[in-house]
């Protein structure tokens, strides 16, 4: 079974570490790195380009924002995705975060399951692709 190289933009331990916990067990995804920059987030995709499938970018770091780490990712493979989970998921900022290249918006505190299912069917994706 393939493992769907995972990368984690959070900046707060706690969260970025239920997350991982939960992202293992629950959607079968193993986080390879995390940060909770912008830069170290960049840096980490820039020197893995091509060999990452799904990065999961907070909006609010520690240092930059997730918006400029999606603005980054706009020249990824074709199998590479790019989730934005956020307490912030207004209209808004869906639009902004589609705007940029985001695959999809998910909001911390109510679409959890939302995420986890995402997570699932790339999981699927991949065994099914030759990537």
């Amino acid at each position: 079974m393939k493992t769907l190289i995972t990368y984690l933009a959070e900046d707060n331990a706690i969260v970025a570490e239920n997350l991982i916990e939960a992202l293992r067990e629950i959607a079968e995804v193993i986080v390879t790195a995390n940060s909770a920059t912008q830069a170290e987030a960049s840096r980490w995709l820039d020197l893995h380009d091509g060999s990452w499938h799904l990065a999961i970018v907070d909006l609010f770091l520690k240092e930059g924002s997730g918006l400029g780490i999606l603005a980054g990712c706009r020249n990824r493979e074709w199998y590479q995705k790019v989730v934005v989970l956020t307490n912030y998921a207004t209209p808004e900022i869906r639009q902004r975060a589609a705007a940029l290249g985001a695959d999809a918006v998910f909001d911390k505190s109510t679409e959890l399951d939302g995420l986890f299912a995402y997570c699932r069917e790339q999981t699927a994706n991949l065994q099914k692709e030759d990537v």
